[in-house]
């Protein structure tokens, strides 16, 4: 009989040689990710590393392959189910597939996307193959760095990521296991002045790295020039002031940009510039499901839009 329930899956994606086999042949021989089911596991990419017999027989796992890419289906991953009724699934999905056209079946929930990166290969592929690499990082939860022993400027590439996938936690690891990248001596303003004055690339750094380190910035000043957004959702007395940022390409961009209270926010237009000073502040916020860092303006003047307007991570000059 055909089980209704929804069928936990994991998609772990990454270009050749990134690394996808070994997490997964760690991950499912671990103890708090044993299962009394079948696991199916849908390898997508051969590389120099296979799935030993022993650990699959071990772990309850069968391994199915899918050579070509209009081959994967939602109606051959159903035949698969159907076939061996697995308790979940784990994808290895091809790297040089686009994720944008990844689609499982509507009974297949996806509990997680882990992106593998090597990162000695990653400035080759964020150049020559950026639109793929773009896809693979999009949704993850998980970003994954490895072999990172050489790599001296580590910080670039995390501000790479998180341009484009604020969200996804950001892992670098070595020969000896996870390397912290950021410093304060990377930023590109100084943390000692008051107010820390942010011009527009630094505006996108400030912006980036206090999702990941808000205590670096608690209960200091920042000053900056932003665009006023007005979400229909927040209340009156808050608004994002932010900057439009290029994440993959021209075409590809968002806005970034933190809460902000201020009691005169009924004279503000959507979308005119400004000039802030604020109060960096850390608090739960509804809007962003969690804790995370706020603004509190001291002062706010209007301004003209300036001359560079939009965030390019890779020139750090403007």
């Amino acid at each position: 009989m055909f089980n209704d329930k929804l069928k936990p899956t994991y998609v772990i994606n990454g270009f050749l040689d990134s690394g996808k086999t070994d997490f997964f042949r760690y991950t499912i021989a671990q103890p708090y990710f044993k299962t009394k089911g079948l696991t199916l596991l849908i390898v997508c990419e051969e590389g120099e590393n296979e799935y030993e017999e022993k650990l699959l027989k071990s772990t309850n796992t069968i391994v199915e392959i899918i050579e070509n890419e209009e081959d994967f289906t939602p109606a051959t991953l159903m035949a698969l189910e159907a076939k061996h009724d697995p308790e979940r699934v784990l994808i290895e999905y091809n790297g040089m597939w686009n994720f944008k056209n990844m689609r499982l079946p509507k009974k297949w929930k996806l509990e997680q996307q882990i992106t593998m990166i090597n990162a000695e290969t990653f400035q080759m592929y964020f150049q020559n193959m950026k639109s793929l690499l773009a896809e693979q990082i999009r949704n993850s939860d998980l970003i994954l760095f490895n072999r990172c022993d050489d790599i001296e400027d580590l910080a670039s590439y995390k501000r790479n990521v998180k341009a484009i996938n604020q969200k996804a936690d950001i892992i670098f690891e070595d020969m000896n296991g996870e390397v912290d990248v950021t410093l304060d001596e990377d930023l590109p303003f100084d943390l000692t002045q008051d107010p820390i004055e942010l011009n527009n690339y630094g505006y996108g750094m400030f912006y980036l790295d206090a999702l990941e380190h808000v205590e670096r910035y608690e209960g200091k000043n920042v000053k900056f020039k932003a665009m006023v957004l007005k979400p229909a959702e927040f209340k009156k007395g808050s608004f994002v002031p932010g900057r439009m940022a290029m994440t993959c390409c021209a075409e590809d961009m968002q806005f970034l940009g933190y809460k902000c209270y201020y009691d005169g926010t009924d004279e503000l237009q959507d979308k005119q510039w400004i000039e802030i000073t604020a109060r960096v502040e850390r608090e739960f916020v509804e809007e962003y499901q969690g804790e995370g860092p706020v603004l509190k303006a001291i002062e706010i003047v209007k301004t003209t839009e300036p001359e560079v307007s939009i965030i390019d991570f890779s020139n750090p000059n403007v």
